[in-house]
């Protein structure tokens, strides 16, 4: 079980995660004493939150040079529960804990094959108007899908 101050229910928490990604641990991920290196955790964070960003329609790189606003990671932690090794398919689940009007406050966990939850973390995400460098609001259609996608504390 986690001590992180930002999971309130354990077993709750653990049930609103609804979109994950699959991540199978390679032999560059690993550090000298053969289990998964610390840094890699949060490049697999990086690639869920990605997908799942372009689930909701936030992220979009086929017309990226008309795009006007985008996304920025403002934060991002992660406490590490048990350790992960080579060849171990991890599936990195994502969901948004609470959607702000320029932000998002995400939160992660990581499960192995047995079912056992080897990290969790959190983190948040700012939308930027390219043009002011200023936040930016979410549009109805992305609030719908992430809405759609979580169970969202709004």
């Amino acid at each position: 079980m986690s001590k992180a101050a930002y999971i309130q229910n354990w077993e709750e928490w653990q049930m609103d995660f609804n979109f994950y990604v699959p991540i199978r641990v390679k032999f560059s991920d690993l550090d000298a004493f053969g289990h998964l290196n610390n840094v890699e955790v949060f490049r697999y964070l990086e690639h869920a939150r990605i997908e799942y960003l372009k689930r909701v329609q936030i992220l979009n790189f086929k017309h990226v040079e008309e795009i006007d606003k985008f996304s920025v990671v403002a934060d991002v932690q992660c406490d590490f529960l048990h350790q992960v090794f080579y060849d171990e398919e991890i599936r990195v689940y994502v969901k948004v804990h609470h959607l702000g009007n320029t932000s998002l406050d995400i939160h992660y966990m990581g499960k192995n094959e047995k079912g056992q939850v080897v990290f969790t973390g959190r983190g948040v995400i700012v939308q930027i108007d390219k043009h002011t460098g200023k936040p930016y609001p979410w549009n109805d259609t992305q609030k719908t899908l992430i809405e759609e996608l979580n169970r969202v504390n709004v």
